[in-house]
């Protein structure tokens, strides 16, 4: 499937939020852990594959980028292959974005030119709780792909300007839970790995299904998250990773 995929799904997604309340509540919240986690001092706080770029709302200085030349997006930025120079920025966050690399080690060492020491990369990715394997597993469009190889590396001859439509929305979960890849560690801490019930975000539809509950039960169904969240390897459903740049 072509790249270009991804920018039919960013303007669906627009309309999406634009019409559901509740859509832009969840992700203001999810915004709002996000933005506990970012490193202070100097240095550019960077969004990867920025999408419709709501993250802005939430924290105003961010620099939201992506690869297709959308109006909302301040800049076009490749993961691989990216324009700043080295130790120049603060924090990399990237929403969704992690499960549609096809080779994260080179991202993460393209992130790691960059960061400052002691910089951090913020990461939140589907979970594959067994609520999660369940709902994205037989409700999302996108595959899991639990049983497919990580192709950490790309190969030799790669050109990181040839991006393809990619997608295994379990990689995080391999990865970071499961450590099924482990060649990360050498140069990152991992700061945080919060595994957490998101049904107040599920049941909202996302950006492609219907919405199961009314508005105004939104802090009913975050309530039950926090009840629900004490067993995260049973009702999972959202990660958030942060790495920190070794000194």
């Amino acid at each position: 499937m072509d790249v270009s995929q991804h920018n039919t799904e960013i303007h669906l997604n627009q309309q999406h939020w634009d019409k559901k309340p509740v859509l832009r509540r969840a992700y203001r919240d999810i915004h709002a852990l996000i933005h506990q986690q970012l490193h202070d001092g100097d240095g550019i706080t960077l969004e990867l594959g920025s999408g419709i770029a709501s993250i802005r709302q939430t924290i105003p200085n961010c620099i939201c980028t992506d690869i297709f030349p959308n109006p909302w997006i301040d800049q076009i930025e490749n993961t691989y292959a990216l324009t700043f120079g080295d130790e120049t920025v603060r924090n990399i966050i990237l929403m969704d974005v992690f499960h549609h690399l096809r080779f994260p080690g080179a991202a993460l060492k393209e992130w790691h030119r960059v960061l400052k020491p002691g910089g951090r990369v913020i990461i939140v990715e589907p979970d594959m709780g067994l609520l999660g394997r369940l709902i994205y597993g037989c409700f999302h469009h996108e595959p899991v792909a639990m049983g497919q190889p990580i192709t950490w590396a790309p190969p030799p001859d790669w050109n990181p300007a040839d991006i393809d439509y990619y997608t295994a929305q379990g990689n995080a979960h391999r990865i970071f839970v499961k450590n099924a890849v482990t060649e990360w560690k050498a140069e990152w801490n991992l700061e945080r790995l919060d595994r957490m019930c998101t049904l107040a975000y599920v049941a909202s539809g996302g950006f492609s299904k219907p919405q199961l509950y009314p508005t105004f039960c939104y802090p009913l169904l975050k309530a039950l998250d926090r009840m629900l969240g004490v067993l995260p390897s049973v009702f999972s459903t959202r990660l958030m990773i942060v790495l920190s740049k070794r000194m």
